[in-house]
């Protein structure tokens, strides 16, 4: 299997999700703007958000991949899918459990969740009983993790990868169809989040049974597999979710200022966007990649691997850093200026993406780096340093918040957070040897990295003296609404085509790798498992 283009399948079906996210976006900035009920939204959001992550975006697997794919292989898949049915079992019991009493509790955690909202009853009802209403999400979240990583050992990538662009159809069918005031529609949108949940939940399984994965339900055993993914998926599933956790924590606080866990959203929406499509996507195919070499005895592999891992996420996750630091505002006011959102909340918007694309190379490193131990089954060490990178953004988030900076300074505290778990992670890595620069990723990456500059050069000159004329222009040839939105285009497509020309012409990228590396290897002779046309 080659990682670039299981990568690449995941990469683009997560981008696809993710436009339709930024889509579910434009549309409630637009009807629901940035206030005190939004807040609301957003928290209600939050902690099923949270576990959406944890579980489908690479923690729960960094457990459940490695023990199911040593299964698979070494005894047949049989024995990996009585494995995979005891998980599925005992995971579902527990999280149902967890469910209900988060509802039974909620009034209590909002106290956690949303502090600002204690002094408005009225909203601090609303939020607890939008919180309740997603709070199933939670459950179908979890079986869709595991089924997705069932599927995605199997190399069954897109199938997976695809199932999250059901919640955004559901969410911005709802926005476009919902009638009634802001409060009517918030309750909808809590409505489609459960819905959604439920279908990508039917998806999955429905393809995992076309792959020939055989999963039951039976009575929940606490067997020797379910023990030892416990013991692993507990410390993991903290490790690979410290962004999240952290940005769950940030936007708690964020609550306590009017309007600020609103900004926080949309900044962390866009940045999200490159984070999902490269990061997650990488980690997700570099997981199985690297626990197929290491149980081969290819140490070798396992290091070039990584090494191409780095590369190629830092050559498409550096120049989108770049461009969020020199053209926030352009970016948020072409996206989300309009209607109910309001040209100050583009400028509190933009200030924290800003901070937070600072710290964009890091969160992508985070996915890179932690496959290498969830692949050797630890996930002990990856949980410590999360454990310091959580402390490090709650003390600098609260001192910051309280201080001069107000909301911006958590979006600070989560970026300089994140750079503290990446350094760790591959320095950590490093002093092991189970990973070392080759001569390849150190020559490629100080140019990628010059590429950038050059980039953010162009793209400043271009705001400086060439902003007021353009826009002039724009005026005379489109109508308001459109105007910056195409503006900001035009921005994305000078940057990345500054980048292009910097980085071939540097040696930071050379196309015929990358068309080498996305060609389709023959597929292997699997007789215990269906074809699927979609993921072939």
């Amino acid at each position: 299997m080659r990682l670039l283009r299981s990568s690449a399948v995941v990469g683009g079906f997560t981008l696809l999700s993710r436009f339709f996210g930024v889509a579910r976006d434009i549309l409630l900035a637009a009807r629901l703007g940035a206030g005190p009920l939004t807040d609301a939204f957003f928290v209600a959001l939050t902690f099923p958000n949270l576990f959406r992550r944890i579980f489908a975006e690479g923690a729960f697997n960094s457990a459940f991949i490695p023990l199911y794919a040593r299964r698979l292989e070494g005894e047949g898949a049989e024995e990996a899918d009585r494995f995979a049915s005891e998980v599925l079992s005992v995971l579902t019991l527990s999280v149902m459990a967890l469910v209900v009493l988060a509802q039974i509790l909620m009034p209590w955690l909002m106290y956690l969740l949303g502090p600002g909202f204690i002094s408005d009853p009225g909203l601090f009802g609303f939020a607890v009983l939008m919180t309740q209403i997603t709070m199933p999400y939670l459950l179908c979240m979890s079986m869709a993790a595991m089924i997705s990583g069932a599927l995605n050992t199997h190399a069954r990538f897109a199938t997976a990868a695809a199932a999250p662009i059901l919640l955004n159809v559901v969410l911005i069918s709802t926005l476009l169809a919902a009638p009634g005031s802001r409060e009517d529609l918030a309750l909808w949108l809590s409505m489609g989040v459960t819905v959604s949940g439920v279908l990508q939940t039917a998806w999955l399984y429905w393809a995992s049974r076309r792959a020939g994965i055989k999963l039951t339900f039976q009575a929940p055993r606490l067997t020797s597999g379910v023990k030892r993914l416990i013991v692993l998926g507990v410390p993991g599933a903290a490790a690979a979710g410290v962004t999240h956790i952290n940005q769950l924590v940030s936007g708690s606080i964020a609550t306590l200022q009017e309007g600020a866990r609103s900004w926080i959203y949309y900044a962390e929406r866009l940045y999200q966007l490159p984070l999902g499509v490269i990061g997650i996507a990488m980690g997700v195919a570099l997981l199985p990649a690297l626990s197929k070499r290491l149980r081969a005895g290819d140490d070798a592999g396992a290091m070039g691997g990584q090494n191409r891992a780095i590369e190629i996420s830092m050559a498409l996750t550096l120049p989108a850093a770049a461009a969020l630091l020199v053209i926030p505002d352009a970016v948020v006011a072409g996206l989300f200026q309009r209607g109910a959102f309001e040209v100050s909340d583009t400028a509190r918007t933009a200030l924290a993406l800003a901070i937070y694309a600072a710290g964009l190379p890091a969160f992508v490193l985070i996915k890179v780096f932690s496959p290498g131990f969830f692949a050797r089954e630890d996930t002990l060490t990856p949980m410590k340093f999360a454990a310091a990178s959580m402390a490090v953004n709650m003390i600098v988030g609260v001192m910051l918040f309280f201080g001069p900076m107000g909301y911006a300074g958590l979006a600070l505290a989560t970026t300089l957070a994140g750079w503290l778990n990446a350094v760790l992670l591959g320095f950590t890595l490093i002093r092991r040897r189970q990973f070392m620069p080759d001569a390849r990723l150190t020559h490629r990456l100080p140019r990628i990295i010059l590429a950038c500059l050059v980039m953010m050069g162009a793209l400043w000159a271009l705001v400086a003296y060439g902003e007021a004329p353009i826009l002039a222009a724009l005026q005379a040839w489109l109508p308001t609404p459109l105007i910056a939105l195409v503006w900001m285009g035009l921005l994305v497509l000078c940057g990345l085509f500054v980048f292009g020309v910097s980085t071939l012409a540097l040696g930071g990228l050379r196309p015929q790798e990358l068309m080498g590396a996305l060609k389709r290897e023959p597929a292997p002779a699997v007789t215990d498992q269906a074809s699927d046309s979609t993921d072939a």
